[in-house]
């Protein structure tokens, strides 16, 4: 009777897996001979399906750190990766600080970067990477973890741009403010309003990026001395080493999303007289890089709508605030 009991128990699991082998085992050949643990993890779960990839890993030359890569991304493309080696420099300063004080939340028990799996990337035109999915061991000696699953692309630049009209007395609050109206696929929109935004380009040049930005998104070319960055503006600096230790030199700026992404955003401002009369041309005006897949409109609003207009974007609530803030601090 136990025997018969066996069997039942055994065969469903035995047919699954023998249904799954259709599907695995002309793979068999693809899988690279160090990894038995791929293999045997496929035969004990028959239930879960994986996509199989031949993976490589090397030892990050500047922190030791195991680093394992996707067919089809070298070693060379991930280290000459600004956002990469960016993130993963910031995360190892931010883990050294531990140590060094003692009113640090980790102190007795630091946490450490065991290893960077890179699980997908995209390439730009082709060639050039542009967004890595990666998931960061961080674990400390009792063996709890961090959250660790990041997207990976890197800082961008938003720009403020403010039109007052040029008849205007010289103490007015009379300002309007130029939004870009877009197709935002990711958020599922084809009208999505915002301060106008743009990545900064691999060198990491912040605002040389915004006066392109604002020369290609709204038709305006500014020079870079003309530009504030108010989220610098609003940094307060250090006053002792123990505020350097808590904020772990991170830079001045808006991060959006920072339980699942790297990417930071300063914002930068920029204001000037215009002739009444052009002010309603802007609205509905065409522009952005049309080989470049954008299609964007412009939209003028007053200053003082712009948290009601911009409420979705992340980008015009922190202009909000920081342009405020610093006007009532009289540094604006």
């Amino acid at each position: 009777m136990r025997g018969w009991i066996a069997v039942l128990f055994i065969m469903p699991i035995f047919l699954a897996a023998l249904y799954q082998s259709r599907n695995t085992i002309p793979l068999l050949h693809r899988w690279p001979s160090s990894s038995p643990a791929v293999l045997l993890n496929s035969l004990i779960s028959p239930f879960d399906t994986r996509v199989y990839r031949t993976m490589s890993t090397f030892n990050h030359p500047d922190y030791a750190v195991p680093v394992t890569l996707p067919e089809g991304l070298s070693k060379e493309q991930l280290l000459g990766f600004h956002p990469f080696r960016s993130w993963i420099s910031t995360l190892e300063n931010s883990l050294s600080l531990q140590a060094g004080n003692r009113s640090h939340p980790f102190h007795q028990d630091p946490y450490v970067l065991r290893s960077v799996t890179v699980q997908s990337f995209d390439l730009f035109g082709g060639k050039r990477l542009g967004f890595l999915k990666l998931v960061a061991e961080v674990t400390n000696s009792a063996g709890e973890k961090l959250p660790g699953s990041i997207f990976l692309r890197g800082p961008s630049v938003a720009m403020l741009v403010i039109l007052i009209p040029d008849d205007a007395p010289a103490d007015t609050d009379e300002r309007y403010v130029l939004l870009t109206v877009q197709p935002r696929i990711p958020a599922g929109a084809l009208e999505f309003v915002e301060l106008p935004a743009g990545m900064v380009d691999e060198e990491g040049q912040f605002v040389g990026t915004a006066a392109m930005e604002i020369e290609e998104e709204l038709g305006l070319k500014i020079p870079t001395s003309e530009l504030k960055c108010l989220s610098e503006m609003a940094g307060i600096p250090p006053q002792n080493d123990n505020d350097k230790l808590q904020d772990g030199n991170l830079p001045h700026a808006m991060y959006p999303s920072a339980g699942g992404c790297d990417e930071y955003i300063p914002i930068y401002m920029h204001e000037r007289r215009v002739p009444r009369d052009t002010l309603k041309d802007w609205t509905g005006r065409l522009t952005g890089l049309r080989e470049d897949g954008e299609k964007i409109s412009l939209k003028l609003i007053k200053m003082q709508d712009l948290w009601r207009e911009g409420a979705r974007d992340a980008k015009s609530l922190a202009a909000v605030a920081l342009w405020e803030g610093l006007r009532r601090e009289g540094k604006l």
